[in-house]
């Protein structure tokens, strides 16, 4: 009661995260010691041992349940946990097996994790809400439902970001999830739970979803493979959310994985497959895809919103190297109208003030990440136009005040303007982009930093925009690791001055990530001290890019990534790389 907060949200993760340490405790016991040749399988490799009768599902199982435990304690990436009902599972495949000497489906013994937004029957589906504890979901979402009749075993849910709306991993039902590779760092949002898991081989197939770079930002900072399709591909029927009748930008489910191989096992299974009776998606089943020997990309290492990290540049550059050598054209673009896109995405979703997004938050706190875009919709209008004018007045900030001002609330008919400015957007960018240059897919940046600080993304929600506007021209874009941090991928003044160098966006974010310029009459010796981004504490980090594909070819993303692995060679991503947490 105010003036005191409630506390009742620590009761309600006390006893989830007590009834989570009861549900790991069937694994705890399983050493792990043989697990390796299991754990360096893709799930396509999984299902072929068994299918040979030289692996079981239980086999394979227990080394998966064992290694979850381990990324569990290292990450703290789990949110319900269903070890004892996935070994009753795989006995049961082992016995079907063993009597019809054939596989059940493409996913046969596959051990598979899902955000905790996809409904498991008999489980809660929290959302990380107080309010949604003890509610066991009646039925599996439909992802779910075909993942166990494929033969998949579902082993676990994964943590996510509060509200489903900001790109670090925490709430305060399960807590914060942890880099895989460094403990200092965010494994991203909002499908972070997932990323962690993955990339530590807790599983062998993940489902997350994504309306603003949920599959694509967890999967490049923890290294793994991620595909977000366009929206009418995959059933959303049993996926929960925060935003229930909106529809300004759609919410799509997709599948995460160690190897682009996973990725397309996920697809084929899921593609135009409906729920009797519903509307989503499009009847329109997974389409093995003509691929020209050359293919034309675009590609670009800034979208002129926020310039890139280095590194993150350097990612980009590395893939077009590759594939260039590989026989393929590769053609540098300026993306259009970054700045549009982003004021379109946060005019459309700040609409109602952000009601209907945190209408189950009850006396939750709010976490830093996702509290600022709550309270700047929320501003009256003269306080909003008093932060917008002193950003660009005081930082000669051209970028970030439409964006602020995009952030009020609207009536209905603002609303509809807004949409229809999203749809004029789309015409624009598909005359602009793929028409007037004809490309196979784009090459771009996952984000402009390859690694967050936690509790730094409620100073730096605008790098989503690098992402974000392939939500508002609804293409399908697959993630893939390509390279990590060095120590040497420094900011130096191309990145500090935006009076040198190319790429520059808003001067106040770029400001926080990498620095005030050096002023030799700063008292200082001309060095200062740097922002967010910090190349010699991130080395080691994963740096992943965006392969982007035109409406409707998921299908051609999926083999396009594929060409960029090739191209690429091996480079220590996939199946039984990670080594170990650092700081």
């Amino acid at each position: 009661m105010w003036p005191f907060p409630s506390t009742a949200y620590l009761d309600v993760a006390r006893r989830k995260q007590a009834r989570r340490e009861d549900a790991l405790r069937v694994a705890r016991s399983l050493s792990g010691a043989n697990a390796e040749p299991y754990l360096r399988a893709t799930a396509k490799e999984i299902v072929q041992r068994i299918a040979k009768g030289e692996w079981t599902a239980s086999e394979v199982l227990d080394a998966y349940l064992a290694r979850a435990v381990l990324a569990q304690d290292t990450t703290n990436c789990l949110t319900e946990v269903l070890f004892a009902e996935a070994r009753a599972q795989a006995k049961g495949l082992d016995a079907e097996f063993a009597r019809t000497g054939k596989v059940r489906g493409p996913l046969h013994g596959v051990p598979v994790s899902f955000k905790d937004t996809f409904d498991i029957k008999g489980h809660d589906t929290t959302l990380g809400f107080s309010s949604h504890a003890d509610e066991p979901r009646p039925e599996d979402s439909l992802v779910v439902a075909l993942v166990r009749e494929a033969g998949g075993i579902p082993i676990c849910k994964t943590n996510i970001a509060q509200l489903i709306f900001f790109f670090e991993c925490v709430n305060p039902i399960w807590g914060r999830t942890l880099n895989p590779y460094s403990k200092s760092y965010s494994s991203g949002g909002t499908s972070g739970g997932e990323g962690a898991l993955l990339a530590m081989d807790g599983a062998a197939l993940g489902w997350g979803t994504d309306i603003g770079g949920s599959l694509r930002i967890p999967a490049s900072f923890c290294g793994v493979y991620s595909l977000k399709p366009g929206w009418g591909r995959v059933s959303m029927a049993g996926v929960q959310g925060t935003w229930p009748g909106f529809e300004g930008i759609h919410t799509v489910a997709g599948p995460m994985g160690r190897s682009v191989d996973d990725l397309e096992i996920g697809a084929r299974l899921v593609f135009g497959k409906q729920v009797c009776g519903d509307f989503d998606p499009a009847p329109l089943p997974y389409r093995d895809p003509k691929m020209p020997a050359k293919l034309r990309f675009g590609f670009y290492v800034s979208d002129n919103f926020i310039k890139p990290s280095p590194a993150s540049q350097r990612a980009v550059r590395e893939t077009v190297e590759a594939l260039r050598k590989a026989g393929h054209e590769c053609i540098e673009f300026e993306l259009p109208q970054a700045r549009k896109a982003m004021e379109i995405f946060i005019g459309l979703t700040a609409a109602d003030k952000y009601k209907t997004l945190s209408a189950d938050l009850g006396d939750d706190p709010l976490e830093s990440g996702v509290a600022p875009l709550i309270v700047s919709s929320r501003m009256p209008g003269w306080l909003r136009n008093t932060v917008a004018w002193a950003v660009g007045k005081l930082y000669k900030d051209e970028v970030l005040p439409g964006v602020v001002n995009a952030s009020r609330g609207k009536d209905v008919q603002e609303y509809h303007q807004t949409v229809r400015q999203r749809d004029d957007f789309v015409r624009m960018f598909y005359r602009e982009v793929w028409d007037k240059y004809g490309f196979d897919g784009i090459i771009a940046p996952a984000l402009a930093l390859p690694g967050l600080p936690h509790d730094s993304v409620q100073y730096l929600s605008a790098l989503a925009c690098l992402d974000l506007v392939y939500n508002v021209v609804d293409s399908p874009v697959g993630t893939i690791p390509i390279t990590r941090v060095r120590p040497t991928d420094v900011a130096t003044a191309e990145w500090k001055d935006s009076r040198v160098g190319r790429g520059h966006g808003s001067a106040f974010v770029e400001r926080l990530l990498y620095g005030a310029p050096a002023d030799p009459e700063d008292g200082h010796g001309g060095s200062r001290t740097g922002g967010f981004y910090d190349a010699e504490k991130m080395a080691g980090l994963p740096v992943g890019v965006q392969v982007v594909g035109r409406r409707w070819e998921e299908e051609k993303v999926l083999e396009m990534m594929r060409v960029v692995d090739d191209a690429l060679g091996p480079r220590d991503f996939g199946p039984g790389t990670w080594k170990g947490q650092g700081k």
